[in-house]
């Protein structure tokens, strides 16, 4: 298994729907749901911004505009999908276009209780050369790989937050893939499920 597929947050959507309705009346639901995507949604904003006090703060609003439109949650996605857009807009609206320079490597800071120390020693040590390629990737690519790999999407959520159809994600992922591997000589792979 790749570096970047370990990154990828596990986190089974099967009663996301159900809880985001209930979210709208029951502040316990929507605690599960923060429960569930707080860790996406954090690891996407420190691989952004590079920053503790900045991720936090983007975590934050992100939920705080999650709870406050919940209602306008329609289910015709998923949860995932609809808070990483929040995630998104809120981390646009800092950087209003800006592009800083940030080491991606902080966002291995969150453990995984899954991965093994030994494993978790390796990636680290590859997360040098692949937060150094990912900075000399296109925006899109890049911000594909994040949503993907440090936000736990799949390619069709990953398109709704983009704007994009599965197929082009598809392509950015597999772009931003071999140019990747070109930039690091890894050998990774993408799971576009």
């Amino acid at each position: 298994m790749s570096t970047l597929m370990s990154l990828k947050t596990q986190i089974a959507p099967a009663d996301d729907l159900q809880l985001a309705r209930q979210a709208r009346d029951d502040a316990n639901a929507f605690a599960e749901l923060y429960r569930r995507h707080v860790t996406r949604v954090y690891r996407y904003q420190i691989a952004h911004t590079g920053n503790v006090k900045d991720a936090e703060d983007l975590t934050s609003q992100t939920f705080m505009a999650a709870l406050e439109g919940i209602r306008s949650f329609r289910g015709s996605g998923s949860f995932a999908a609809w808070i990483m857009g929040i995630a998104a807009r809120k981390r646009a609206l800092l950087f209003r276009g800006n592009r800083p320079e940030v080491p991606l490597d902080a966002a291995l800071h969150i453990p995984n209780p899954g991965l093994p120390t030994d494993k978790a020693a390796s990636q680290r040590l590859q997360m040098g050369h692949i937060r150094n390629a990912l900075r000399q990737l296109s925006p899109e690519r890049a911000e594909a790989l994040i949503l993907c790999y440090f936000g736990g999407l799949n390619a069709i959520e990953t398109g709704r937050v983009l704007g994009k159809s599965e197929a082009a994600v598809k392509m950015l992922l597999s772009r931003g893939l071999r140019d990747l591997r070109e930039r690091t000589s890894l050998s990774l792979e993408v799971d576009y499920e």
